[in-house]
């Protein structure tokens, strides 16, 4: 049999391939990562006892809302970082203003308050963060990793890390309904930290595990 013989019945045979796999790919790492993250923490931490009330503050959202638009960044990054061929576009850009807000959010608290400004810095649990973000993003993480595997990542080390920041924010997200702290120097330091936790794993893990 010739080459292009073999390669014609080769497609022939090849069966259709779902358009835009990769969303419904996507889809599923989030939400088991969403659904892994939620029972993790009611199991090992719990929801904070006064999440009724909580909703009712501001900085309660604004404590959301950090993570959420830093997901939706990476979220964009891992897909396109995941697929030769397509350009990162203004993805830094997307990253970079919510970490800005929340920043510009703590000089002025930190501007405003009138003493114990460490305290808007460090909280009571800031340690917990470094240690709860990245445990939760755990699920996420193992899920978007797996994704990437069944797609074509030429840059590696970019998407092993855009897949651990997706993760630490969907971890912070959840995070977010077990932690007390509303500060936004807080929020802006530790919560930015232990999702830069799973992204730097990711980074050093990426080249390994996402070879073709």
């Amino acid at each position: 049999m010739k080459t292009d013989e073999l390669i014609t019945l080769l497609a022939n045979d090849a069966g259709a391939v779902a358009p835009r796999v990769w969303r419904q790919r996507y889809a599923l790492a989030l939400g088991a990562g969403l659904i892994g993250a939620a029972l993790l923490m009611v199991m090992m931490l719990g929801v904070r006892p006064d999440i009724a009330d909580a909703v009712h503050l501001p900085m309660f959202w604004v404590k959301l809302a950090f993570p959420v638009a830093l997901a939706a960044g990476a979220l964009l990054a891992a897909v396109r970082l995941s697929r030769p061929g397509v350009a990162i576009g203004r993805v830094g850009a997307m990253l970079a203003a919510p970490v800005l807000a929340i920043w510009v959010l703590a000089a002025l608290a930190l501007l405003g308050a009138p003493e114990d400004r460490a305290m808007l810095i460090w909280g009571e649990t800031w340690a917990d963060c470094l240690v709860n973000i990245p445990m939760l993003s755990v699920p996420a993480f193992v899920a978007v990793l797996w994704v990437m595997k069944t797609l074509a990542p030429v840059q590696p080390a970019l998407a092993g890390a855009a897949a651990g920041l997706l993760a630490g924010a969907l971890g912070a997200i959840i995070y977010a309904l077990h932690c007390p702290e509303l500060a936004a120097p807080f929020i802006g330091l530790w919560y930015l930290l232990g999702m830069l936790i799973p992204a730097a794993l990711g980074a050093v893990i990426g080249p390994r595990l996402l070879r073709w």
